[in-house]
């Protein structure tokens, strides 16, 4: 599997590509191809150009769940398809592969959070595999589907509301997923925001994979401030899996940072990287 980074908070030094606060990952994997999350804006698409990277190649784009800083780029990706389509440039139809509740209004403080596109509107343009269930797009890249939480530390708070059935109720962002990869070192846990908690996500990718060893993660841990219950509980659930290397970015701040990087080794990341496993 080979991972690059598209979009972060942050670009790595001397690599000239743009950032915001959002997350796209380009992933290669049994010659297959996926983009997984698409950022706040379009930047995806710029620096993808730059590295070289042909996105009328995928074969699906997987949501980690339905926040605008994670699904907004989706806009620019329709208008790709549809004017290569126009113009006549052969592109694949890709699959878009997430959780059924991705594509709900979303709301916080007020504020319209959720994505731009309804799942019947994405359906004008992509094919959509939308489920609760856990699916496999390679013999070793997984979509985990709704998260099991099982502890009580992570994830017991609303992050604003969802409309479902006509009806505002506390979203719990049941819809925020991870991709994990099972590599022969043990696996790859790839998040894009972990509002399902980080140590909840691994829990489950070790049970759906029967795999013990956890060598890399990567992503947004969603420790923002966090509570010292928390965030200890959380540096200590990752130090007993001892990875070989933390990515911990985007909506990771800077003392969780230290904290992590106290007990575990954790690595530079931003917009550029490319991690091959």
């Amino acid at each position: 599997m080979k991972l690059t980074v598209l979009v972060d908070n942050h670009t790595l030094i001397d690599r000239y590509f743009q950032g915001e606060p959002g997350v796209s990952y380009f992933i290669e994997c049994d010659d297959r191809k996926y983009l997984f999350d698409t950022g706040y804006s379009g930047i995806f698409l710029r620096n993808a150009i730059k590295m070289g990277i042909d996105l009328l190649t995928l074969d699906g784009v997987v949501i980690s769940h339905g926040h605008n800083d994670h699904t907004w780029g989706l806009n620019e990706l329709v208008k790709l398809y549809s004017e290569a389509i126009a113009e006549g440039h052969r592109c694949k139809k890709p699959t878009v592969i997430a959780h059924p509740d991705a594509f709900l209004d979303k709301n916080v403080d007020g504020l319209d959070v959720g994505s731009m596109f309804s799942s019947n509107q994405l359906k004008k343009s992509f094919s959509l595999e939308l489920g609760k269930q856990s699916l496999w797009l390679t013999d070793r890249l997984l979509f985990l589907g709704e998260i099991e939480r099982t502890n009580a530390f992570e994830a017991r708070t609303p992050i604003g509301k969802t409309l479902r059935d006509g009806i505002w109720e506390d979203d719990f962002v049941l819809d925020d997923s991870a991709l994990v990869y099972r590599s022969n070192q043990g696996l790859i846990i790839i998040t894009g925001c972990s509002h399902a908690g980080i140590c909840n996500m691994i829990e489950y990718a070790k049970k759906i994979c029967h795999e013990e060893r956890v060598y890399d993660v990567i992503g947004g841990f969603h420790l923002l401030n966090p509570s010292q219950d928390k965030l200890s509980n959380t540096v200590e659930y990752l130090a007993k899996c001892q990875p070989h290397a933390i990515y911990a970015c985007h909506c990771t701040d800077l003392y969780s940072k230290i904290s992590l990087a106290q007990a575990m080794n954790v690595k530079e990341i931003g917009v550029g990287l490319v991690l091959e496993y």
